[in-house]
């Protein structure tokens, strides 16, 4: 089973693919390195140093991605000193970047139980105050959670009207 298209959508082969949301997304973090960024600062790490070092990515490819990723609004660099040391940055998230939480905790669940055994992963997102396991999936905007079949995807904008574009 499968979600379901609605109205001009119903017909996939009229769809204009360049403006694709997913693809776009993948465009700005569609890279190891960038998810592997984000789970640490989802972590609370904020240093270069850190980051390189947690992530086992080279300096080169980490000071490349969070670049990147400051570039499009996910980091602010906020400068920070060391006693005797020189001026450096913290990378921290913005609203943009906090934003990303249910993809990058998705896919450690969606991980956890197909690619890590009978016990799942060795981490597990729960609830702080109750220890309540976390599920991310579809849910309404009231909260009521929902299975791909009870989904589906409609025209907005744009491309609700066939004669654009």
């Amino acid at each position: 089973m499968s979600l379901t298209f609605e109205g001009v959508l119903a017909d996939r082969s009229t769809w204009r693919l360049e403006n694709c949301s997913i693809g776009k997304s993948m465009d700005v973090i569609g890279t190891r390195s960038s998810m592997l960024i984000l789970r640490e600062a989802f972590y609370g790490t904020t240093r270069f140093d850190d980051f390189a070092r947690r992530t086992k990515i080279t300096d080169a490819i980490v000071a490349t991605r969070l670049k990147e990723l400051t570039d499009i609004g996910l980091f602010v660099k906020q400068p920070y000193q060391e006693p005797g040391k020189r001026s450096r940055y913290e990378y921290l998230l913005t609203e943009k970047g906090r934003d990303l939480v249910p993809a990058v905790f998705a896919l450690m669940q969606w991980g956890n139980k197909h690619l890590q055994g009978e016990d799942g992963g060795p981490l597990r997102l729960v609830e702080r105050g109750t220890g309540e396991p976390v599920v991310i999936g579809p849910r309404t905007a009231s909260g009521r959670d929902l299975e791909l079949e009870d989904l589906a995807i409609v025209a907005h904008g744009d491309w609700a009207n066939p004669q654009s574009g």
